[in-house]
């Protein structure tokens, strides 16, 4: 049985989907900086890590490096192939990576928007399809719109001043047959027409500007703000062959508190006794395996613990939202068959991930590495600014 249920944690909406009473997918519905197309003012120039700090929205500040500037995106002068932007230029540029702490937002005018069943990248080329779907579906669904979509940029490569567009094939397309290619192709050419209307729209615009929001595009179409984020959880359970959850608001029985306080934990406790330690650091993450009180009157128990390990670590980095280097250090095994068995559910279980997720290697020393794309804030993030204190003195009379 599945659930999808709309709730709250401290006045903060979420959104989370259960599957036979366990949670398996948690997002909360917030407003979000990421993907958005601003206008931007170059600041000034740091020659030394070759980026420009481009102002955007008001006062923020983001930094654009120097190998992401496309001439088309920048809109008070005429920019040649290898000239680079200089202090008060004027660009169009979209929130890649959202900015964190100390770090500043990541910018860049390689531009993308996505459809039902396409997304359409700015100075890319070709046709490609997601990771998540397999090597035989990918080449048939490429395959069969490559020449079509190369025939269709061409109409459209003169108003984008020259510069390619590329072409991804979501993983809605996969029930999409062969004899009705259309509708992925009529699915980018929205695209690309919303593109040349966001670039052509820019000149008219003051700068810092926000030109274009897929959130706020959402909304005026749908008042229910927890709309997109249902959408997203029923893609999810999609991937687990579930059709039609039910979709409920939350009564309490759930318990949706109490288990987003235990995402808190850094201690994570199996059925079999074992346990996880999750530290999330500045540059990666590390996960270690224990076989805790699993030791007794078994045998084959590092295989054992390793495996029921695997699928929670899994769902744990879901849930979490943990990306960029994930390290993980398993109990040892002495058979490389066992070893084998363990990256074939760590890769099975990456590929359902709804962020594209990368099995690496696993090092001398044992350790699983991954990768995982970093497509929002983590749950510690999210939390850290839901719970956020108040300076009272600010308020005081």
């Amino acid at each position: 049985m599945a659930e999808i249920v709309t709730s709250a944690y401290h006045g903060a909406p979420l959104v989370a989907a259960f599957i036979d009473n366990k949670l398996e997918f948690l997002e909360f519905v917030r407003k979000k900086e990421l993907n958005n197309i601003y206008i931007g003012r170059v600041d000034h120039i740091v020659k030394n890590i070759n980026a420009a700090f481009v102002r955007y929205n008001g006062d923020e500040i983001g930094y654009l490096p120097l190998k992401n500037i496309l001439p088309v995106c920048v809109l008070n002068r005429k920019l040649s192939t290898n000239e680079n932007v200089k202090a008060g230029d004027e660009v169009v540029v979209q929130v890649e990576v959202e900015k964190i702490k100390t770090k500043k937002t990541k910018l860049t005018t390689y531009i993308s928007l996505s459809g039902k069943y396409t997304v359409i990248t700015l100075g890319r080329c070709g046709v490609g399809a997601s990771l998540k779907l397999d090597d035989k579906t990918r080449k048939r669904l490429a395959g069969d719109v490559k020449e079509s979509f190369y025939l269709l940029t061409q109409d459209y490569i003169n108003k984008l001043g020259g510069t390619s567009v590329g072409m991804i094939i979501r993983t809605n397309a996969v029930d999409i047959s062969s004899d009705d290619n259309n509708a992925i192709l009529d699915d980018a050419r929205e695209c690309i027409e919303l593109l040349i209307h966001i670039i052509t729209n820019a000149s008219c615009r003051t700068c810092g500007s926000l030109l274009y929001s897929k959130e706020l595009s959402i909304y005026s179409e749908n008042d229910d703000i927890n709309a997109p984020y249902i959408d997203k959880a029923k893609a999810f359970l999609k991937t687990r062959d579930i059709i039609d959850p039910i979709v409920v608001k939350d009564n309490g029985i759930h318990g949706i508190n109490s288990k987003v306080d235990e995402l808190k934990s850094n201690k994570v406790w199996l059925k079999s006794g074992a346990y996880l330690i999750i530290e999330q650091l500045e540059s990666f993450n590390a996960i270690d395996v224990n076989s805790g009180k699993a030791i007794t009157g078994k045998k084959d128990i590092s295989k054992k613990v390793n495996m029921e390990a695997a699928v929670e670590i899994m769902r744990q980095i879901r849930l979490r939202n943990l990306s960029g280097m994930i390290l993980i250090d398993f109990i040892n095994m002495q058979n490389e068959e066992d070893y084998k068995d363990l990256i074939d559910i760590v890769t099975s279980y990456a590929r359902m991930d709804y962020v594209h997720t990368s099995f690496i290697d696993i090092t001398g020393l044992g350790i699983m590495e991954l990768t995982r794309n970093k497509n929002d804030k983590s749950l510690k993030e999210i939390l850290h600014d839901v719970e956020k204190p108040v300076d009272i003195s600010k308020h005081q009379c």
